[in-house]
Parts: C-alpha cells; sequence; structure tokens
C-alpha cells in the first residue's frame, strides 16, 4: 500500500512603496535583512549555504537554489522548506510576492506551522519589509 503525502504552500503578497532594487537589497544584504525578518549571512549567489537566527525557533539553514536579480530569489529555509521570493514593479513601487512550500500535511507538527507561519508573513513580516523600505535610505 502507497501513502502519499499532501504538502501545502503558503503564497502571500505586499505592496512595498520602494523599487524591486531596494526590494532586492533588503531581501539579499544581511545588515538591512536583520532590520525585518532575521539575522543570516544571506547572499545572493546560487548554491551559498548560510542560516537563519530565528528567534525561538534556533539557526535554521539555508541554501540558495535560484537569484534573478532583482526579480526572483529562492532558497532552501530548513531541509523541508523553500522560500521563493519575487518582485514585480507595481505603479512608484513593488510588488512582493512570497511562496513558502514543503508543508507536509499528514505531519501534525507541519500542519500547525503552516497555521501559524501564513498569518506571520501576511500580518507580521511582509507588513515590517514594507516599513523598513520606507524608512531606510536607498
Amino acid at each position: 500500500m502507497t501513502q502519499t503525502s499532501k504538502t501545502a504552500t503558503i503564497r502571500v503578497d505586499q505592496f512595498v512603496a520602494a523599487p524591486p532594487a531596494k526590494v532586492w537589497r533588503l531581501l539579499t544584504e544581511p545588515d538591512l535583512m536583520r532590520l525585518w525578518w532575521a539575522e543570516g549571512e544571506v547572499a545572493a549567489v546560487v548554491g551559498h549555504q548560510f542560516t537563519l537566527d530565528m528567534p525561538g525557533y534556533g539557526k535554521q539553514p539555508c541554501k540558495v537554489l535560484e537569484v534573478d536579480q532583482p526579480h526572483r530569489f529562492v532558497y532552501t529555509f530548513t531541509p523541508a522548506w523553500k522560500l521563493a521570493w519575487r518582485l514585480e514593479p507595481e505603479g512608484t513601487g513593488t510588488r512582493v510576492f512570497l511562496e513558502h512550500s514543503g508543508f507536509d500535511m499528514d505531519n501534525r507538527r507541519m500542519t500547525q506551522a503552516f497555521e501559524q507561519m501564513g498569518p506571520g508573513w501576511r500580518d507580521t513580516v511582509l507588513p515590517r519589509l514594507a516599513d523598513v523600505a520606507v524608512q531606510t535610505g536607498s
């Protein structure tokens, strides 16, 4: 008997009142990323491995999978998950799209994480990214 796993993806987006190049820097430069999300030696280089220090959850291993500056940035976030950031110009700013994939919905802990992280991205993290983009210089 074969059991197939169901996986789920969180999809959220946020308008940021800054050009794509500035938002790109906020996603890919450690000194800027720590202002809105987490500490970590992120770099926009395919194959680059780094950790993100997530308060309360420890250091999470990451590996950059795809870089298309300033449009798309993809990396693993823990061995199970993948974060795919996509930036599209919108008026005088940028629409930021995030897909957080790899949630095994047959696993209770993963289901709980999925249910908590969607609102976290939508209501806290991405709005903080938008705020920091406006508050910081170019």
